[in-house]
C-alpha cells in the first residue's frame, strides 16, 4: 500500500489568518493520524506564513506516524530539522516568495550543494528526498547525492489528467522505473486529489508514498476531513 502523508499547511493558513490558535495545527495533526493518515507533513517557509517553525517543534513529540518537513535548504531551516529530527526531510528549491512549489531541483547543477545537505542529514539518521521533474537526467542527477529517495512533482500530470490526456502518466511511470533502478525510494506530490490520486497509484510503480494537502483540505471543506482520509486510503490500496 501507499502511505499518505497529509499535509497540514493550510490549517497554518487558516489559523494565521484570524490570529490566535484556532483551528489548532497540533490537534488536526492528532486528529488526522487518528481518521488513519500514515504521516504528517509540514513545509515551514521562512515568513511563516502557514507552518511556524515553533509548530514543527512542538509536533516533534505528537506525531507517532511519520513526520516529513519539506522546504528549501537554507540555513535556518537545516538548523530547524537537525533540531527536530524528523522521519524525513524533503529538499524543494522553493523561492523564498513562492506562493506553492512549483519545480524540481536541477540536479546537476545543483549536485554538490544537495550532497552536502544531504549527507549532513542521513548523518543524524534522517531520511532525505528530493523533489524532483520527472526527467531520467535528473533522476540519475539524484541518485548521486546519496539521496534516499525522490519526490516526483506532479503537477503536470495533474493538469494532464484532468483535461483527459492521460498520456501524462508515461514521464512519471518512467522517472520512478529509473529512479527504483538506481536504488532510491519513490514519493509523489503536487495537485494530486481524489480525482486523480488512484490513476497514478495504479500506473506508477513502487510508489512508496504521496504527500497531499492543498485538495485534501478543500476536499474535506464539503466531505468532511476524517471521511476524506478513508476515501483516500481506499485510493492507494
Amino acid at each position: 500500500m501507499t502511505k499518505l502523508s497529509v499535509n497540514i499547511n493550510k490549517i497554518g493558513t487558516l489559523r494565521n489568518a484570524r490570529g490566535g490558535n484556532y483551528p489548532d495545527v497540533l490537534k488536526v495533526a492528532a486528529d488526522v493520524q487518528e481518521f488513519g493518515a500514515n504521516g504528517i507533513t509540514i513545509h515551514p517557509r521562512p515568513d511563516e506564513r502557514h507552518i511556524r517553525y515553533a509548530d514543527a517543534r512542538e509536533l516533534k513529540e505528537l506525531v507517532t506516524t511519520e513526520f516529513n518537513i519539506e522546504g528549501n535548504p537554507i540555513p535556518k531551516f537545516i538548523d530547524l530539522v537537525l533540531e527536530v529530527k524528523p522521519t524525513q526531510v524533503t529538499l524543494v528549491p522553493d523561492a523564498a516568495d513562492a506562493i506553492t512549489s512549483n519545480a524540481g531541483w536541477d540536479t546537476i547543477t545543483h549536485a554538490e550543494f544537495l550532497s552536502d545537505v544531504i549527507s549532513t542529514f542521513k548523518k543524524q539518521g534522517i531520511r532525505t528526498s528530493i523533489f524532483v521533474d520527472p526527467v531520467l537526467k535528473m533522476m540519475e542527477g539524484a541518485a548521486k547525492t546519496g539521496t534516499d529517495r525522490i519526490e516526483l512533482y506532479t503537477a503536470s500530470y495533474a493538469s494532464d489528467h484532468a483535461a483527459g490526456n492521460l498520456e501524462g502518466i508515461k514521464p512519471f511511470v518512467r522517472a520512478a522505473e529509473v529512479a527504483h533502478q538506481l536504488g532510491m525510494g519513490i514519493n509523489a506530490g503536487h495537485d494530486l486529489n481524489l480525482e486523480n490520486v488512484r490513476y497514478f497509484k495504479e500506473h506508477v510503480p513502487n510508489l512508496l508514498e504521496v504527500s497531499i494537502g492543498h485538495a485534501l483540505i478543500c476536499e474535506s471543506l464539503y466531505l468532511g476531513l476524517e471521511n476524506v482520509i478513508r476515501m483516500y486510503q481506499h485510493q492507494l490500496r
